[in-house]
């Protein structure tokens, strides 16, 4: 079994500089998936950038891990969960999402959704939204040295979430032993488009 949480003897320099050289690429794959959804270029222009792509590709599988990115640690306990699909700064299919606490403890993300990430012509996939929210409340109730799953998520689609600018915020209800219930909504300029409330469960063997 392939171990997904690993601490690395990397310092915060050293995070620093791997952030450097691998998220410029992922935002340039990023504008890639745009460009490739919304591009009109006739038959030889996309059979070049195919092949392009395909040694692009092929250059950058040469030298790759085995499995899923993972959780990795730096040696003082800086988290990288950059396969993320929500915030992995490696990941060109997350928006991403950069998610700041609040003295209240509640936290919020303003970020964009293009293209990618379109259901109803015009608007934010269902399945994108629920997926955000997930993480968002997951982000709410977490605390250092404990975890915290998803047991149940409850999405109310209130109206539809145009592609674009927006928001998302979630805060803790309360706590009840091992279980901890928590709220959040989406938002654009007018107000929010969806809302959420979800219960995060901690496993027994993390009480172990």
């Amino acid at each position: 079994m392939l171990n997904y949480t690993r601490v690395e003897n990397l310092s915060a320099s050293d995070v620093a500089r791997l952030r450097g050289r691998y998220e410029p690429l992922t935002e340039s794959v990023r504008a890639l998936i745009d460009a490739t959804i919304r591009t009109e270029a006739d038959d030889d222009a996309v059979a070049a950038a195919k092949a392009e792509i395909d040694s692009a590709t092929a250059r950058l599988r040469s030298s790759a891990r085995d499995g899923s990115f993972g959780i990795q640690f730096g040696a003082d306990g800086d988290p990288m969960p950059w396969g993320n699909a929500v915030i992995g700064v490696r990941n060109p299919t997350a928006p991403p999402l950069v998610i700041s606490r609040r003295a209240d403890g509640s936290v919020r993300s303003d970020f964009y959704l293009g293209a990618a990430f379109e259901g109803p012509p015009g608007h934010v996939h269902g399945g994108v939204a629920a997926k955000i929210l997930d993480h968002v409340l997951g982000d709410a109730v977490s605390t250092p040295g404990i975890h915290r799953l998803t047991g149940t998520l409850t999405v109310r689609y209130l109206r539809l979430t145009p592609l674009g600018r927006l928001s998302a915020e979630a805060r803790i209800s309360y706590t009840e032993g091992v279980k901890t219930y928590a709220v959040g909504h989406i938002a654009d300029d007018d107000g929010p488009t969806v809302e959420a409330q979800a219960v995060f469960i901690e496993p027994r063997w993390a009480r172990e």
